[in-house]
């Protein structure tokens, strides 16, 4: 199956294209990816079948004498005139055509009813004068534990091809993807049959039945023996681990078929695509098959989508499997006497779109047009309809533009220049603007009105973007013709970015209108790769040049951002450098109003969460990222997490399968590489992404995340080793030394409990008094100091607080759980709630020193810094090392330093874990595959000894790159004579190190090949250099990797030497030395 097509613009008479209409280098692209209209299609897995029923109906022996029994139950009833009962009663049982599965699962009480009801409906639409009045709505619904199999039978009138859009129809396949499909699992799993009647309701009304049959699939017990159902051949057998039902039903060539597309759904992440041409017939049946729950609304949203081409489906057929596989089946016909064009060519436009409606099922930019319309021919209602190309694009546009109209202004601008942000209260003010600025500027709802006030230019948007990155070579682009999707268009000419930006001016008055129009103009134009038209996906990917941030909003320019959009997430991945690694974080929602603060911000959390990996990265090859993913409320976290990956990769790797994943257009034409690492939400899923990205062929599969497993995939987990703390304990017992402190007499606060990884190492590895300690289970504290043992054994245990031996507290200390009310202190203070008093404990306690190892970002901010200081103005603490990431706002920090609290920046102290996760970063590069399994994955349960050294290489850099910079920060501060805060010193060495690295990588110093031989022989660890030998490195690791490790120890090593104020005399100093090979 070939990428969906897009739409293109073109007279509806051309025979060919308007050479003066062409993008430079691009040209015009014909619908179903098939230049010219010769072409078949043959990219589209297509076959032909014998003209016989994909299932068989077993007829009910017993139809006739139920017909009698209906017949004899109405006529005592009443409801309908004895004269008239016999006819009722035939003309339901033989002329509607309704289906034998029907009859033998009612009973003739139902069926008595529904002639009822039939006979009503015509009575009601005959007083209305209107056969077209006449709506017939009959469900019954049995649930699990009544009487009869659980399922539902659903029965309504339904015209032909079209999608209704009132009565009992509108809603009869949504209720049913609701309540039944989108929830099935292999517990708990639906199959659904429905067909259409083959007679009219009545000899006056013209209208046809549509009904659904749902029942509860029951699937066998495996056999004993072969509990994984599989065949001789090692492959799932369909016939262990089918529906009793469907295999009653199924032909053996349904089988077969199904069994093909069951093999490839198993294969594949994404949806698996087929198309049947029926012998003799101009009936088109197509298969789709995917993991079970991998959509959702999809088999409602496919009526909507073939009903726009004129086709109508004579039956449907959903199947479920025990194996977790979904297969649907559409029986498709092109509607009599219609206008539209020929199935011939529709259906390829059908299974293409089939493919993005499965990315987004549920898109309010898709509006069906009226039935047999001719495409070329705008009515008012039509004109509100886009085709699923134009709808999905409108739909990735609008969620573009709601994070990226420039939401701020020039005002907020002018007043920010006025303001000092080093001021609280002015941060405090111009925070709040902001705030307001960006909930109420350009809305969801706001920009959603101005894409359906303007669908004509939405198109010719959509025809900017297609032209542009449909994967189409010159030949075949010579050669394409008009087709459908041209003769949707209202125009007869591509328009180039300055036409359409132009043409926009002129067009839209409002300029709150054009600034939403012209941010999908921008979107267009820094597109630089998309997936939009690859065969087979699940969810849509954009990788943007990011120079159309406004400087305003965000001051630093990231390197390169992607943005994932799926049927249930949305995500994006920032990052600062070329070569840059950091974790992908699930951002979770509490409740709605929650979940419409994540939306606006998502991309804000995001860019402010790499830049600050980008401080933190300062002295690896790997620069700031980090990624977001942002689940619809009651989606699955993980699967999102799952599709967010695909999607990403579907842009890193080369399509080379025709059909599944075939080439994109690649306007940044540079490999690139990206390194996941493990945030919120994520830890658990790393192993998974790296297995996925093998499994689509990724060389770099062993470097792509972070935290995997030790074990089974040679991860190095921080925890174990003790890797972000060894670097946060670096600059603690470093104040210890330059303030001539003894470790064993400083009374210290932690938040972060013996339960997680930086907590439990930060209580094993001190020593301190520690008299509190805040975690996700409340409170506890004795100014005493909490006895140290018992930490131990619960940070050794990885249990919070709350299992703390209470015996062992003096007589002032206390713990306040989260649970706990109205509790009472041993002071006679009165706590209410618990958690509201754990969630601010921060504030309350004071003592030498302030260690945060968790909590949630801002935890300190502008607004309650002033909350550590005494009435008498002494600080809580004389001493903060920010082991938490962002736990302290910028602000907070600098506003403690001016009261002369020593505050350590996270970007400096919790840089051991990105340290560890660059050097297994390496590992994964360096070694071969062979190597990389013997070497990195444990055997027996033990690691080999390559391992356990590799580990002690990374533990021994961590320790020296703390070391170095924090004496580098500690003597830049005494030579300012403490003046300048260490806050900013930290940002500055940051900075001066990430621009001399990216000055380096850009510099010829890297082509000099003893100098690089030189400083790679520093900068990868010994146990490495001495398994795979240097030469072999240099040819393993790519030149971009390679040009980063280089400038990034160079930098790091330069800078922590002779300090900010270098000059190039010094640099030329060290140097020289590098000249010297490490042996020497």
């Amino acid at each position: 199956m070939s990428a969906s097509e897009p739409s293109g613009t073109a007279t509806p008479n051309d025979g060919q294209l308007n050479s003066g209409t062409k993008t430079p280098g691009r040209q015009y692209l014909s619908a179903g990816g098939r230049p010219g209209g010769s072409r078949t299609g043959s990219e589209t897995p297509s076959h032909r079948i014998e003209n016989e029923p994909g299932y068989t109906t077993p007829v009910f022996s017993g139809k006739l004498a139920q017909q009698k029994l209906v017949e004899t139950k109405l006529a005592s009833s009443g409801f309908i005139p004895r004269n008239l009962v016999a006819g009722e009663v035939g003309w339901f049982y033989e002329n509607l055509g309704i289906d034998d599965t029907y009859f033998a699962n009612e009973s003739q009480d139902v069926i008595a009813d529904h002639i009822i009801a039939l006979f009503g409906a015509k009575l009601l639409a005959y007083t209305k004068r209107d056969p077209a009045q006449l709506v017939i709505d009959l469900e019954k619904i049995t649930e699990e534990g009544q009487e009869g199999k659980e399922g539902a039978v659903f029965i309504h009138t339904s015209e032909p091809g079209k999608s209704s859009t009132t009565g009992p129809g509108s809603q009869c396949e949504r209720r049913i993807d609701a309540r039944y499909l989108d929830n099935s699992t292999v517990e708990k799993a639906y199959r659904l049959e429905t067909y259409r009647s083959a007679g009219q309701v009545s000899q006056t009304a013209p209208q046809q039945l549509r009904c659904y049959f749902v029942s509860r699939c029951e699937f066998p017990t495996p056999p004993t023996d072969n509990p994984k159902c599989l065949n001789k051949d090692g492959k799932t057998d369909i016939r262990l681990v089918s529906d009793k039902s469907f295999l009653e039903k199924a032909s053996e060539n349904t089988l077969n078929v199904y069994q093909d597309v069951m093999w490839n759904v198993e294969g594949r992440f994404g949806p698996v695509i087929e198309m049947f041409e029926v012998e003799g017939t101009r009936e088109r049946r197509v298969v789709i098959g995917y993991k079970m729950g991998g959509t959702k609304n999809f088999f409602s949203a496919l009526s909507d989508l073939y009903h726009f081409y004129g086709l109508f489906s004579a039956r449907k057929y959903v199947e479920q499997f025990a194996n977790g596989v979904t297969i649907i089946s559409l029986y498709l016909n092109p509607l009599p006497q219609s206008s539209a064009p020929p199935i011939e060519s529709t259906i390829f436009q059908v299974i293409k779109e089939a493919s993005l409606l499965y990315c987004l099922p549920e898109n309010p930019f898709f509006r069906t047009q009226p039935t047999g319309a001719d495409p070329s021919v705008v009515t008012p209602q039509h004109s509100l309809g886009h085709a699923v190309q134009e709808a999905t694009y409108a739909y990735c546009g609008w969620i573009f533009a709601q994070h990226f109209c420039n939401r701020l202004g020039s005002a907020y601008h002018k007043l920010k220049t006025v303001l000092d942000e080093s001021d609280a209260t002015h941060a405090e003010v111009l925070n709040n603007i902001k705030t307001r600025f960006r909930e109420e500027t350009y809305t969801r709802q706001s920009i959603m009105d101005v894409i359906f006030a303007h669908p004509d230019l939405i198109r010719l948007l959509y025809v900017n973007f297609a032209m542009e990155h449909y994967p189409a070579s010159e030949e075949e682009a010579s050669k394409l013709v008009p087709t459908l999707s041209y003769q949707r268009l209202q125009t007869n000419q591509y328009l180039s970015y300055d036409d359409l930006k132009a043409k926009l001016r002129k067009s839209v008055p409002n300029k709150h209108e054009l600034a939403v129009l012209e941010a999908f103009l921008e979107f267009n134009r820094h597109i630089l790769k998309t997936n939009f038209y690859q065969p087979t996906k699940v969810a849509l990917s954009f990788r943007l040049n990011p120079e159309f941030l406004h400087k305003i909003e965000y001051p630093k320019t990231p390197f390169g951002i992607f943005i994932i959009i799926g049927s249930d997430f949305r995500g994006f991945h920032v990052r600062f450098r070329d070569v840059a690694r950091g974790g992908i974080r699930i951002v979770r929602s509490r409740g709605k109003e929650n979940y419409s603060i994540n939306q606006r911000t998502l991309f804000d959390e995001n860019y402010a969460l790499a830049s600050t990996q980008s401080l933190k990265n300062k002295d690896i090859p790997e620069g700031g990222a980090k990624g977001t993913i942002l689940p619809s409320l009651g989606a699955e976290p993980r699967r999102c997490f799952e599709k967010y990956v695909d999607a990403v990769i579907d842009l890193l790797i080369p399509g080379e399968t025709p059909g599944i994943k075939g080439p994109i257009v690649d306007n940044y034409g540079t490999p690139e590489i990206l390194f996941f690492g493990p945030d919120e939400g994520t830890a658990d899923l790393m192993d998974w992404a790296a297995l996925h990205a093998r499994e689509r062929g990724a060389a770099w599969w062993k470097s792509f995340t972070t935290g995997k497993s030790a074990e089974q995939l040679g991860g190095i987990p921080h925890d174990t080793y003790g890797m972000t703390t060894l670097s946060v304990r670096q600059y603690v017992t470093g104040v210890y030394k330059v303030y001539g402190l003894d470790e064993s007499k400083i009374y210290k606060v932690q938040t972060g409990g013996p339960d997680g990884d930086l907590g439990s190492n930060e209580i094993l590895l001190g020593n301190e008094k520690t008299t509190t300690v805040i975690d996700g289970s409340g409170v506890i504290h004795d100014p005493q100091g909490l006895d140290r043992d018992e930490l131990r054994r619960l940070a050794k245990a990885r249990k919070m607080i709350s299992n703390f031996d209470k015996s062992k507290l003096s007589k002032e200390g206390y713990v306040v759980l989260c649970e706990d009310q109205d509790l009472k202190l041993p002071s006679g203070e009165i706590v209410p709630d618990g958690t509201d008093f754990r969630n601010v404990a921060h504030l309350r306690y004071k003592s030498d020193i302030f260690v945060p190892c968790g909590g949630r970002p801002e935890a300190i901010n502008i607004s309650n810094v002033s909350q550590l200081v005494d009435d008498d103005g002494k600080p809580h603490f004389k001493y903060i090392i920010e082991g938490a990431n962002l736990f302290l706002t910028q602000q907070a920090r600098l506003w403690l330093e001016k009261r002369n609290v020593v505050v350590i920046k996270d970007a400096s102290a919790n840089k051991g874990g990105v340290t560890s996760s660059s050097l297994e970063v390496l590992a994964g590069l360096g070694l071969s595959d062979q190597e990389y399994m013997d070497l990195m994955i444990f055997k027996d349960g033990k690691p080999s000894e390559f391992y356990k050294s590799y580990v002690k290489n990374i533990q021994a850099k961590i320790t020296e790159n703390a070391s170095l910079e924090f004496g580098c920060i500690q003597k830049e501060h005494d030579r300012q004579g403490g003046v300048k805060p260490r806050t900013l010193i930290s940002d500055e060495l940051s900075s001066t190190l990430n621009d001399l690295q990216a000055e380096l990588e850009s510099s010829d110093l890297f082509e000099d090949v003893s100098s690089r031989r030189n400083v790679l022989s520093r900068a990868i660890p010994d146990t490495l250099v001495k398994q795979v030998g240097l030469d072999t490195l240099m040819t393993r690791l790519p030149e971009p990797y390679q040009r980063a490790l280089f400038s990034s120890w160079v930098a790091a090593h330069y800078i922590y030497e002779y300090g900010t104020q270098a000059t190039p005399v010094d640099f030329y100093h060290f140097i020289r030395k590098l000249e010297k090979p490490l042996s020497a």
